[in-house]
């Protein structure tokens, strides 16, 4: 038999927060079993009682270890902190697309497209900023019905 390549070793603080997470019930299923997986890894059980006792497939315990050796207690939830986002558009510039989605549209145009509200986004001089997609234009203006063009 071969030695485990990730070992757990929660602390007490640790343990408390995953039973206490495991105890819940408010959280997704998924994470709940990967806290249980981290929980019986961490009384020493192999990978296929871990699965019996959790009703997993048999790698997901090994994956399960080595998220948990890889982020700590975060392995819990699928998504990594892959990057640090920041919005294109601040309120700022926001309430500038709402206001000129609800204004009146170019000469020659019937209503306003996302193409051309990016466009038009872009060369307003109190905003900067090199482009913005017809994308992020529709996700913003989706959630005020209101200022939707089209």
């Amino acid at each position: 038999m071969s030695r485990k390549k990730y070992i757990v070793d929660l602390s007490d603080e640790e343990r408390i927060e995953l039973e206490e997470f495991v105890t819940k019930g408010t959280h997704r299923a998924e994470a709940i079993n990967r806290a249980r997986i981290l929980l019986k890894a961490d009384d020493g059980l192999t990978d296929e009682a871990i699965c019996e006792h959790v009703g997993c497939s048999v790698g997901t315990p090994h994956r399960t270890r080595k998220a948990y050796s890889e982020r700590g207690i975060a392995a819990i939830h699928r998504r990594k902190p892959d990057r640090d986002y920041t919005p294109k558009l601040d309120g700022r510039a926001e309430a500038h697309l709402v206001a000129l989605a609800c204004s009146d549209p170019p000469e020659g145009r019937t209503r306003w497209t996302y193409a051309l509200l990016a466009d038009r986004l872009v060369t307003l001089e109190e905003i900067e900023f090199d482009s913005i997609s017809e994308e992020t234009v529709r996700q913003r203006l989706k959630k005020r019905p209101e200022a939707t063009p089209l």
